[in-house]
């Protein structure tokens, strides 16, 4: 009799097949088989049904992990090494803090001993992660100090090809410190940040700065130089290094697998911040630019770009051993300290820029908070009083152009120029409010000045105080805008001291004089100083 196969067609006669003999194994592989083939089909139809609707957030990571896997890496250290084991990023949605930031710092043992003076400013001994790396190990009558990062000796780099002719070889092993950090396997790092040995860090607003974006994506974070012939020559398209680089975990992750790869493909660019760009290129992932990073690519003194600084928060400062001290009369790590204290009273207000019309005396008064205050006995334009005063030259040729911001020239007229106040102290006076005070400044040999009435009425004010709350960071997350400031003075207070209240503007409220006229935006006499 023959045998009845069901998935044949039910209109053929079965008389057709021929006569089988059935055997019991036969029929055990039969089952066997198709018992099989509805598992894979369940299977493959729940893994369908759980990607589609709960999805699979970590799946990329997990791939990346699986084709990376552990590297060891023999690495010479002061301290105790991590787990050389590759581990996942840190999936909580709670804001980014210090602990979830590893710094790579590069350095030279030819260079630390002056350049540990920076790091000292912002490094926070047993808070901040990372590690300074160095071209060798430090000799044995050098000592350590405890309030410096932990040092790590970079991997031997001889392997690696490099032809450009007027660069350096350390750019290589500079470029292989992103690499080096990961591989260290520190737990819960959501972000790789990369500087120099004399790059300042203003680590609170970094974390500012960082918890803007999702730590989950691939993120590649910094600034360009402030000189266009630097953007020119190198990038537009990279962060400048010792401007700082941040790095999302993700973005490391897939980095690190072609970076050696890269450096010699890349074997005829300069730097190591080119190269890493570079390299960032072919994985897809552009540059994210922040106006807070600064390579301060530029010489001379740096006072126009931190008395106008943008509206943002400051993030890092560059190349302070080739600009003048911040502050006069003083050197640069005592400018930066002065600097620094007023960072710790309010961190995300440091050198943000606000400026208002005094209607009494007609003033403008521009306000850089803890840095420096200037009074204008005339009336100047909002814009002008935006635009950084010219008063440094370009990093390459030392010209006076051109730069990648707006630039006003100093006029030599005394009577177009504003008077300066510099930082004296800083005060907590509450909770949530500070005080900080700034001292005329008169630079030495300074024999010209103004003899208008104008300049005259103020000329007395020796002092400046200036009262506020201190800046939530969550500002940072909203729209960009300044903040303005009014004089309160009253008409018992001394000639000598100018009282100053920075706050939020008012509805409607403007930085523009009143008009005389209803339907003007400006009075003859703002009018006549645009045209001067």
């Amino acid at each position: 009799m023959a045998i009845f196969d069901p998935f044949k067609l039910h209109h053929k006669p079965p008389s057709i097949f021929p006569a089988t003999t059935v055997k019991p194994s036969h029929v055990l592989s039969l089952v066997a088989k198709f018992f099989f083939t509805i598992c894979i089909f369940i299977s493959v139809a729940m893994i369908s049904f759980y990607i589609i609707f709960f999805g699979c957030s970590d799946c990329h990571h997990i791939t990346g992990l699986r084709r990376l896997g552990p590297e060891n890496v023999n690495l010479t250290t002061n301290s105790s090494a991590s787990s050389s084991t590759i581990r996942r990023p840190n999936q909580s949605s709670e804001a980014t803090d210090i602990s979830h930031i590893a710094f790579g710092i590069g350095g030279s043992i030819q260079t630390w001993r002056d350049r540990s003076r920076y790091s000292e400013l912002w490094w926070r001994p047993n808070v901040t992660r990372g590690f300074i790396w160095l071209d060798e190990e430090p000799p044995l009558n050098m000592t350590w100090l405890s309030t410096s990062p932990p040092y790590q000796v970079s991997a031997d780099t001889s392997r690696f090809s490099y032809t450009c002719w007027y660069g350096s070889r350390s750019a290589i092993r500079m470029a292989r410190i992103i690499k080096e950090t990961f591989e260290l396997g520190l737990t819960d790092v959501r972000w790789f940040i990369m500087g120099d040995d004399d790059t300042v860090f203003f680590v609170d607003n970094l974390i500012t700065v960082l918890n803007k974006y999702d730590h989950n994506q691939m993120y590649y974070i910094g600034g360009n130089s402030e000189s266009v012939e630097q953007d020119i020559v190198h990038s537009y398209a990279m962060a400048y290094g010792g401007g700082g680089i941040a790095i999302s975990y993700p973005l490391a992750v897939e980095l690190v697998k072609l970076l050696d790869g890269c450096i010699d493909r890349y074997a005829s660019l300069y730097g190591s911040d080119q190269k890493i760009e570079a390299c960032l290129s072919e994985i897809g992932v552009p540059l994210t630019k922040e106006l807070g990073f600064h390579q301060v690519d530029i010489r001379g003194n740096p006072y126009g770009l931190l008395a106008a600084h943008p509206v943002a928060p400051l993030v890092t400062l560059h190349h302070l051993d080739y600009v003048d001290p911040i502050f006069p009369g003083t050197t640069q790590i005592d400018a930066l300290r002065r600097l620094v204290s007023a960072y710790k009273t309010d961190p995300s207000r440091i050198i943000q820029h606000s400026f208002c019309h005094d209607q009494t005396r007609n003033w403008y008064v521009s306000v850089s908070w803890g840095y420096t205050i200037q009074i204008y006995p005339t009336l100047v334009t909002a814009k002008e009083l935006e635009t950084p005063f010219l008063t440094f030259k370009s990093w390459r040729t030392s010209s006076s152009e051109p730069f990648s911001f707006d630039t006003r020239p100093i006029s030599e007229d005394p009577c177009e120029r504003p008077l300066v106040y510099f930082l004296d102290r800083v005060y907590e006076v509450g909770s949530g409010q500070t005080l900080t005070t700034y001292r005329k400044h008169v630079e030495v040999g300074e024999s010209t000045q103004c003899n208008s009435p104008d300049y005259s009425r103020a000329n007395p004010v020796e002092f400046i105080d200036v009262s506020t709350t201190t800046l939530t960071p969550d500002l940072w997350k909203m729209a960009p805008r300044r903040q303005c400031c009014e004089i309160v003075n009253s008409e018992e207070d001394s000639e000598s001291v100018i009282n100053v209240k920075i706050r939020h503007f008012n509805p409607l409220e403007s930085v523009t004089p009143q008009s005389k006229h209803p339907n003007d935006e400006w009075t003859d006499s703002v009018l006549s100083t645009e045209t001067i």
